[in-house]
């Protein structure tokens, strides 16, 4: 693979700094791009399929039962 100098000494110095070496910040930075587009792919699909005025229906509708005791949040210690 080819990059532009000024990529290839930024990547360099990361990679320095971060122990590891280009082939694998490379790939890693691959691996979490694609990842990221994968992500948004799946989140538009599954948005593209849902029914705002059901989910509009399902906010205003009128409350169910009020919390259980064993619902409630333990304190922060």
């Amino acid at each position: 693979m080819r990059l532009p100098a000024s990529l290839m000494a930024a990547v360099a110095e990361i990679s320095r700094e971060d122990g590891t070496s280009i082939n694998q910040f490379v790939t890693t930075a691959v691996a979490e791009k694609i990842a990221a587009m994968k992500t948004a792919e799946f989140f538009s699909a599954r948005g593209a399929g849902g029914d705002i005025e059901a989910a509009r229906r399902l906010l205003r509708r009128d409350g169910g039962q009020p919390p259980e005791p064993d619902d409630a949040l333990e304190p922060d210690q």
